[in-house]
């Protein structure tokens, strides 16, 4: 089957995204995994697919496939794509469109400066549905929240277990504090979080640099795509643990290896608004195996 396509880039952080408005092509695992890969395939980071509104007071729903094919719950970066994707196709005129994902319904909305803003729900720290199984795990008070001590495998930061605050954006991030986002150990650390067993639903893993109250420096290790230029989620994951932690104001620019992105949260049930850049790179077509 040949398979239309845009490629399209947010901060660096790049998808593949299809048009499912007018019928299902009918896409498995092994399909969204050789759209990703980036010998075989297209390349990218997400496969976002674009489907018809599933109920009243819903303009669309929004499907993601990380790169090994499985579908996961969140990507804000793609978000602020899928927006310029259905206007630039012409699906939609209007400035602002509320979508569907597979736990939350999300606003995207265009901003003067042409940039894209979404509203990614408030965080959730409820340690079973992040989910997180703290088990035996004591907490270590920080500011007026708590971080977690994560005891990797023998070898991996010395006898000495890694402290992550743990939260929910809609899906799973453990968030690290560092003195230099450059030097952390992220292509090491991040598998190995990943693997302790304490995140059923799996984690993205976030490196955090403060560089004052309303600037920090971010990497994140993303469940199933690895490191990736940026992480829309884990930029709000990370901004909204920060607050928390009684490290950052209420307004907060992230750098990601990417680009910047605006973060800001009030706190409480307010949800987290993240503005940032959305770009397509081509268009193009590919021919794939009807069955993998």
């Amino acid at each position: 089957m040949r398979i239309p396509f845009t490629k399209m880039q947010g901060a660096g952080n790049d998808f593949v995204v299809i048009d499912e408005t007018q019928s299902r092509i009918g896409l498995g695992t092994a399909h969204y995994r050789m759209l990703a890969d980036r010998h075989f395939g297209v390349g990218a980071d997400q496969i976002l697919t674009v489907r018809p509104s599933p109920a009243v007071g819903i303009d669309f729903e929004y499907l993601i496939h990380n790169a090994d094919g499985q579908e996961v719950e969140h990507c804000g970066n793609g978000a602020r794509c899928f927006l310029k994707f259905v206007h630039d196709r012409g699906l939609v005129d209007k400035p602002s469109v509320r979508v569907k994902t597979m736990n939350r319904l999300l606003e995207l909305r265009w901003q003067t400066d042409g940039r894209v803003r979404v509203d990614m729900g408030a965080p959730d720290f409820d340690l079973a549905r992040i989910p997180f199984l703290a088990g035996a795990l004591l907490p270590q008070s920080f500011g007026s929240w708590q971080r977690w001590p994560l005891c990797l495998p023998q070898g991996a930061n010395g006898d000495a277990p890694l402290l992550a605050a743990v939260l929910s954006m809609g899906n799973p991030h453990a968030l690290i504090l560092v003195d230099d986002v450059d030097a952390a150990e992220v292509q090491s650390y991040g598998p190995a979080v990943q693997a302790l067993g304490v995140f059923p639903q799996g984690v993205n893993v976030g490196f955090m640099q403060v560089l004052d109250r309303s600037r920090v420096r971010l990497r994140v290790y993303e469940r199933g795509a690895g490191e990736t230029l940026a992480c829309g989620s884990g930029a709000c994951a990370a901004v909204a643990a920060g607050i928390r932690l009684g490290l950052l104001d209420a307004s907060v620019e992230v750098y990601t290896r990417g680009g910047p992105l605006d973060v800001a949260w009030l706190g409480g049930a307010a949800p987290v608004l993240m503005t940032g850049p959305a770009t397509t790179v081509f268009e193009g077509e590919i021919a794939l195996p009807d069955s993998l």
